[in-house]
C-alpha cells in the first residue's frame, strides 16, 4: 500500500472518530429519591372518614388523566372540557411548543450540506485607470450563473450539542404545556367548588341576618318594656352589622369566583350564565392515588421541566467547549460568466472553486474560557432549581395528604356541632311551644344552629378542594391522556427498587 493511501486513510479515520464524539458532558438524568418519603413512617392513615364517606389512600397508583370525571359532575365534565378548548394560556403553551419544534427542524439543517444558487446580468463600463490603464472603458454585459456549497464538519460536536439543547427546550415547552392543562383543569374544578360554597355560605348568611333583625324587633319592644337592657340591644345590632359585611364580603367572593370561572373557560362572564354546581349531585371520589416519590419525579410536568432545562443547559456546556477547539467547513462554488446570455454554459465560461476554511481560536483574551465556565455555573443553578423544584413538590403532597385527613376531622366535628345544633333548636321550639321559653330562645338556637351550619359548609368545600389539590400535586395523569406522546420514563421502574411514600 503507498504511503498517500495509508495518509488517507489515516486522516478519514481521523475524521470519523472526530466527528463520532462531541466535547462537553453527556447528558444523564437525576435518579430517582432513594428512600424518599412524603411522610415519616406510619403518620399516613389508610382510610379518613366523615359524613359516612371513607377515602381511601391507594398506594402504588397514579392518578387518571380525566380525574375530574370521579366527582361524577356532567357540569363539570363540560366546563373542563370547555376550558382545555378555549382557554389562552393553553393555546399559548401549544404556540410555545410549536414553535421550539420549528426551531429544532431549523436547527437541524446544520447537518445537511447548505446549497445556493444565483443569477446575475449586469451592464457596467469599468475604468481603466483602475487596472493601471490608460484610455477609455469599453461597454459590456456580463451574465452569470453561479452554485454554492458549504459543509459545517462538526468534529467537536458543538452542533450537535445545540441541536441536543434544542431538543430539551422542546421537552421542556410540552411538560410546560402539560402543567397548564393541569393547572387549568385544577382551577376550573377549584373554581365551580368555591362558587359553590360561597353561595350556599350566603344562603345561611342570609337566614342569619334575618333571624337577628327579628331579635333586634323583639329585643326592642322587651327593651320599652323594662325587660332587656338596651347593651344588649347594641350587642345585637353589632353583630348583625358585622353579619352584613361579611355577608357583602361573600357576595364578593362569589362573583369573583363566578368571573374567574368564565375566565378560565375563555368566557367573559356577560356571556352566558353558569349553572349551579350543588354539593348534593358530587360524588367525593372514595379511592385516592399516592404516588411514590420516586414515581413523582417522573410525572409532575414541573419537575419534568426543570429536568428539560437542566439538559439545555448541560448541552450549552458542550456548545461552550467545542467553540474552544478548531472548526473546518467544506465549501465549493461554481458556475457560468458570459457577455451574452447565449454563451452561458459554454465550456470556456465556466468555472468552479472548491477548499476548505478552518478556524482555530487561538487568543481571545479568557473569551472563550469564561463562556464555559459560565456554562458550567448555569448548569448548577438549574441543578439547584430542579432540587428545589423536587422538594415543593414533595411538600405540596405532604402537605395535601395531612389536609385530607385533618379535613375530615373537622368535618366530622363541624357535623356533629351542627347536628347537635339542630336538635337543641327542635328542643327549644318544642318548648316554646309549651310555653316553657319565649320566641328571644327561639331564635337565639336558630342563630347558633345556622352558624353552626356556616362552618359546616367551609369544611365540606375544603374536603373537596383538597381532593382536587391531591390529583393536581401528583400531576393528574396526563401521560394517560390521548394527546400524550409518550409514557413517563418511571414506566419502566421495577416495583423491587421503589421507596415507600
Amino acid at each position: 500500500m503507498s504511503t498517500w493511501l495509508k495518509n488517507s486513510l489515516a486522516a478519514s479515520g481521523l475524521v470519523f472518530l472526530l466527528g463520532a464524539c462531541a466535547v462537553g458532558p453527556d447528558f444523564t438524568r437525576p435518579p430517582a429519591p432513594a428512600g424518599a418519603r412524603y411522610l415519616p413512617r406510619g403518620d399516613l392513615p389508610g382510610d379518613v372518614t366523615a359524613i359516612g364517606q371513607t377515602q381511601h389512600f391507594d398506594l402504588l397508583q397514579s392518578p387518571d388523566a380525566d380525574w375530574w370525571h370521579l366527582f361524577g359532575s356532567a357540569e363539570l365534565d363540560q366546563w373542563v372540557g370547555t376550558a382545555i378548548a378555549g382557554n389562552p394560556s393553553v393555546q399559548s403553551a401549544q404556540a410555545s411548543l410549536r414553535e421550539s419544534q420549528d426551531n429544532l427542524r431549523a436547527g437541524q439543517g446544520i447537518f445537511f450540506p447548505q446549497l445556493g444558487v444565483g443569477a446575475d446580468a449586469t451592464r457596467e463600463r469599468p475604468s481603466p485607470s483602475m487596472l493601471g490603464q490608460h484610455g477609455i472603458g469599453s461597454i459590456f454585459n456580463l451574465f452569470t450563473l453561479s452554485a454554492t456549497v458549504s459543509y459545517a464538519l462538526d468534529l467537536f460536536g458543538g452542533e450537535r450539542r445545540t441541536v441536543e439543547g434544542l431538543h430539551a427546550e422542546v421537552e421542556m415547552q410540552r411538560y410546560t404545556m402539560e402543567g397548564t392543562y393541569l393547572t387549568l383543569t385544577g382551577n376550573v374544578v377549584n373554581a365551580a367548588i368555591a362558587r359553590q360554597a360561597y353561595a350556599d355560605e350566603i344562603d345561611v348568611m342570609h337566614g342569619l341576618v334575618s333571624l337577628q333583625t327579628q331579635q333586634l324587633g323583639l329585643l326592642d319592644t322587651r327593651i320599652r318594656s323594662g325587660a332587656e337592657v338596651y347593651g344588649d340591644l347594641l350587642a345585637l345590632r353589632s353583630a348583625r352589622a358585622s353579619n352584613l359585611a361579611q355577608l357583602a364580603s361573600l357576595e364578593l367572593k362569589r362573583d369573583q369566583a363566578d368571573h374567574l370561572l368564565h375566565a378560565l373557560l375563555g368566557q367573559s362572564a356577560g356571556e352566558s350564565q353558569l349553572p349551579a354546581l350543588r354539593f348534593e349531585a358530587l360524588h367525593l371520589p372514595a379511592s385516592l392515588p399516592v404516588s411514590l416519590p420516586s414515581d413523582l419525579v417522573h410525572q409532575r410536568p414541573d419537575i419534568l421541566a426543570a429536568e428539560a432545562q437542566l439538559h439545555e443547559a448541560s448541552a450549552e456546556i458542550g456548545v461552550a467547549t467545542a467553540a474552544m477547539f478548531p472548526s473546518i467547513t467544506l465549501g465549493g462554488d461554481g458556475g457560468s460568466a458570459a457577455n451574452a446570455a447565449g454563451a452561458l454554459g459554454k465550456g470556456q465560461n465556466q468555472y468552479w472553486s472548491a477548499g476548505a476554511d478552518i478556524n482555530l481560536p487561538v487568543f481571545q483574551g479568557g473569551t472563550h474560557w469564561y463562556n464555559r465556565k459560565a456554562a458550567i455555573d448555569a448548569y448548577q443553578k438549574s441543578l439547584q432549581d430542579y432540587r428545589g423544584t423536587v422538594l415543593a413538590a414533595f411538600e405540596q403532597v405532604a402537605d395535601v395528604l395531612k389536609a385530607l385527613q385533618h379535613d375530615a376531622e373537622a368535618l366530622q366535628a363541624d357535623d356533629e356541632a351542627a347536628r347537635d345544633a339542630a336538635q337543641a333548636l327542635a328542643l327549644i321550639q318544642a318548648n316554646y311551644a309549651a310555653g316553657l321559653v319565649n320566641y328571644v330562645d327561639v331564635l337565639v338556637a336558630d342563630v347558633q344552629y345556622r352558624q353552626s351550619k356556616l362552618a359546616y359548609v367551609r369544611s365540606l368545600a375544603q374536603r373537596y378542594q383538597d381532593t382536587v389539590a391531591l390529583y393536581v400535586a401528583l400531576g393528574g395523569g396526563w401521560w394517560k391522556a390521548p394527546h400524550a406522546e409518550a409514557m413517563p420514563p418511571s414506566a419502566h421502574v421495577t416495583q423491587a427498587s421503589r421507596a415507600q411514600p
